[in-house]
């Protein structure tokens, strides 16, 4: 049996493994961390969950660095949020989805579509962008409540307008679905953002065609990057 102290330290050696890149997965870096760091067999139930991986992560990027690498590491010094969105998108490739509302597939080549279909309505707002690539996330960390996993992992990461169109993006498809309540529905539409949502709404519904072409996420993650460059000339 795994101790907490245990459970801790592959916690943060699978942190370590997703943050250099030598592991792309969840899964595979916590199992590589537990067979380093415990003898015995390995009990599923007793391994740090993606969650907890996912705080160490946070750490690193948002300056305790020193807590899981050296001080002067290449990589802590390299980080970079365009990084960790990378590190949050690519484990939807494994979330496979209801066939019959997303007969396209895995998650991450629905969020590759959403994005797509988002650049061709609103091309220069990083924000809505942001939020139609990320808006499942959260689908690798826990997919009962996909969207308030999301937004606690991106938290400090994104705009609080990004937030905000990532958080309201299911009750606008319930909205277009006609089963959002009038109360809620006043919400939305007092919202300045309430357009893009509806927008961002659309482009959910609509990325779940098979055979799509979509770019790859460091692709569409570059394309993020020089928008934000650009802005901030």
């Amino acid at each position: 049996m795994h101790t907490d102290r245990q459970r801790r330290q592959i916690a943060e050696e699978a942190a370590r493994l997703l943050i250099t890149r030598r592991e792309t997965e969840y899964l595979r870096a916590k199992m590589r961390a537990a067979r380093q760091i415990c003898q015995g067999p390995l009990v599923p139930d007793e391994l740090p969950s993606n969650a907890e991986i996912l705080q160490y992560v946070e750490a690193l990027a948002d300056g305790g660095a020193e807590a899981i690498l050296p001080l002067h590491s290449p990589v802590a010094d390299n980080f970079d949020r365009f990084h960790f969105y990378a590190m949050l998108l690519e484990p939807l490739e494994k979330v496979i989805q209801n066939g019959e509302k997303h007969p396209e597939g895995d998650a991450l080549y629905h969020s590759l579509q959403v994005f797509e279909l988002a650049r061709d309505r609103l091309p220069y707002d990083e924000d809505f962008l942001l939020a139609a690539l990320l808006h499942d996330v959260g689908k690798a960390i826990d997919p009962r409540d996909h969207v308030a996993a999301g937004l606690a992992a991106l938290d400090g990461f994104i705009s609080p307008r990004t937030a905000w169109l990532i958080g309201h993006h299911s009750e606008a498809n319930q909205l277009r679905r006609g089963t959002l309540g009038l109360r809620a529905r006043k919400r939305l539409e007092a919202n300045e953002s309430f357009e893009e949502l509806m927008h961002l709404s659309d482009c959910d519904r609509e990325g779940r065609q098979r055979g799509m072409v979509v770019p790859d996420v460091e692709d569409a993650l570059q394309y993020i990057r020089d928008l934000d460059a650009a802005h901030g000339d």
